[in-house]
């Protein structure tokens, strides 16, 4: 299932120490030679500061105890740089050590820059010097002492340009230690200054929003909420179309949360069109389930896509998750994902069809059970669902009712995203407004 990797095509769009934990999953799925996979890594982290981990990695590679003399000098280096730095930042490290000292910063930075030239002798200098001290220790794989470092720099920095820079490495950071909870806070910080600033460009706001939406993909499947967090964000109407611009990938997704999310069920038939227009340009076995159930009506086909989605879950970074359980390993999407695939297979095919019989049913749903267990799946499947189906156990069928839709229900149904999208309407002109205003 190499083929439906997409780390190649994710891998651009990130920071290259949010790639190591992608290497990491699919060294342990080997997905491909071991060999390969330490070569990318010591591709990776030859642009890094993390020289010990790259000589751990050459060592197993090459199954030697020595290094070439190139990464030894680049250890002398970097320690000697790291010294240097620490020594710069010194005077500004040791105030932000002193809690009574951090407790009179106030949130105006002016008054803070002036206080602490006024009082420390701490210039521009110094604060241009944190932030570098704290890029190198995030480049050496000291993540904490970087994130920490990094949210001082942001209260003291006066430069737009350099601050969103630092909240990019803030947000990597957290991913990497795995805060979920902070990350989220640091990636909607993110998504509002991306939104409301004035880019150079519209690509360069465009490559901005691409980046976010891959960075986001860590927190959203690890985040508890992070399965409506990924539609809210995706289905912006200026997400959305970075997505059908230059990211097509990030469908897989938004089309699995959508499909694991019950809740957002009224999603579905906007994911299925943005499905259809791409399809030239992306497709997977995910998407291409939907395309054959709401599309082509290719039951069939989604029958078999069915399987190969359960192989493509699992051998993704972000949806095969894998968690311990006593002695055995679940992986929660895979399950619910089939489950709810399934749902959404019985619902279609009842719906066009008056009568259907049982073991017809189970076939179609892939269901490896005998006949009396897939009579009580079904059974649980109609309780648990909206479907007015009837079952007759005698004769092994599922009977549906014709049910015309009212002309009330029909107007409900229309404007049940109206609300929504006249709010985001209404956000996307403000915001532009207020920010324009701002820089005035």
């Amino acid at each position: 299932m190499a083929d439906y990797d997409l780390t190649s095509r994710i891998a651009p769009h990130l920071d290259r120490h949010l790639v190591f934990p992608l290497l990491e999953f699919l060294q342990e799925r080997e997905l491909y030679a071991d060999d390969e996979i330490l070569k990318a890594k010591i591709h990776l982290l030859s642009h890094t500061n993390m020289v010990d981990y790259a000589m751990d990695i050459h060592k197993a590679l090459y199954h030697t105890e020595e290094v070439p003399q190139e990464m030894v000098d680049r250890r002398v280096e970097v320690v000697a740089r790291l010294k240097s730095l620490e020594e710069s930042a010194a005077p500004l490290i040791s105030f932000l050590q002193n809690a009574a000292l951090v407790q009179e910063l106030r949130p105006d930075k002016q008054y803070n820059i002036q206080m602490l030239h006024d009082r420390f002798q701490i210039g521009a200098d110094q604060i241009e010097a944190l932030y570098q001290y704290a890029k190198f220790q995030f480049e050496c794989g000291n993540y904490s002492g970087a994130a920490d470092y990094l949210y001082q720099y942001r209260a003291l920095c006066t430069n737009s340009e350099r601050s969103l820079s630092a909240l990019w490495g803030k947000l990597a950071a957290e991913i990497l230690m795995q805060n979920w909870d902070i990350a989220l806070e640091e990636l909607n910080r993110l998504k509002e200054i991306i939104d409301s600033k004035s880019f150079a460009s519209p690509l360069n706001q465009l490559q901005n929003r691409i980046w976010l939406m891959h960075w986001s993909l860590f927190i959203f499947f690890n985040h508890e909420n992070g399965r409506n967090g990924i539609i809210d964000l995706f289905f912006q109407d200026r997400y959305l179309n970075a997505i059908q611009t230059n990211a097509h990938h990030l469908l897989r997704y938004v089309a699995t949360a959508v499909i694991v999310n019950k809740r957002r069920r009224n999603m579905l038939k906007e994911l299925v069109k943005v499905i259809q227009q791409e399809q030239h340009c992306y497709k997977d076995p995910i998407t291409e389930f939907l395309e054959c159930l709401y599309i082509n009506y290719d039951f069939d086909g989604a029958q078999k896509k069915l399987k190969e989605c359960e192989h493509v879950i699992l051998n993704d970074p972000f949806l095969g998750k894998r968690v311990e359980d006593s002695n055995f390993t679940t992986v929660p999407l895979r399950d619910e994902f089939l489950e709810n695939a399934r749902l959404f297979i019985f619902e279609t095919y009842c719906r066009i069809h008056r009568c259907i019989d049982i073991s017809v049913l189970a076939e179609k749903l892939n269901l490896s059970m005998t006949y009396d267990e897939a009579l009580v799946w079904i059974t649980n499947l109609i309780r648990n669902s909206k479907l007015e189906a009837k079952i007759d156990a005698v004769l092994g069928t599922v009977t549906m009712p014709t049910i015309q839709q009212n002309v009330h229900e029909q107007i409900i149904e229309a404007m049940k995203n109206l609300n929504m999208r006249t709010y985001l309407l209404a956000k996307n002109i403000v915001e532009p407004a207020q920010a324009a205003q701002a820089a005035r």
